[in-house]
């Protein structure tokens, strides 16, 4: 499945820590997961992205293990996405996380992306029926 098909209202952008996460797990879904986003452009880690990551992770409190949660809030940032769209409530789009990314993101004169679930970003982009 093209990004056409997956996402016709939108461009849809992708990290190398995507692709790495949607490699994980069961050989036959990991298959199917990345056959799905082949086609996406792929977001460049610079050193940049690196630091910023480094900010957040410091500032937001996510735990280590989760750590790559940090570089696709800072990649989102620095690449000027209007939306992360994730279902991560647990770190990406808890509330504190969010309001922290924003203080920081103000601090440095940084767009902050739209922090969302899909369904929001829907209701964000064509408004409620």
């Amino acid at each position: 499945m093209g990004q056409e098909t997956a996402l016709p209202c939108c461009r849809a952008f992708v990290s190398p820590i995507v692709i790495q996460e949607a490699g994980r797990g069961d050989p036959d879904a990991a298959r199917r997961r990345l056959k799905s986003i082949v086609d996406f452009p792929v977001l460049e880690v610079t050193e940049d992205v690196n630091a910023l990551a480094e900010e957040y992770f410091a500032r937001t409190r996510i735990p280590e293990k989760a750590r790559a949660d940090t570089f696709h809030l800072s990649l989102a940032t620095l690449h000027g996405m209007d939306y992360l769209i994730s279902w991560n409530f647990t770190h990406i789009l808890g509330r504190t996380v969010r309001r922290i990314v924003q203080d920081i993101n103000t601090i440095h004169g940084l767009q902050t992306p739209a922090i969302c679930t899909p369904e929001e970003a829907m209701e964000i982009r064509y408004g409620n029926p």
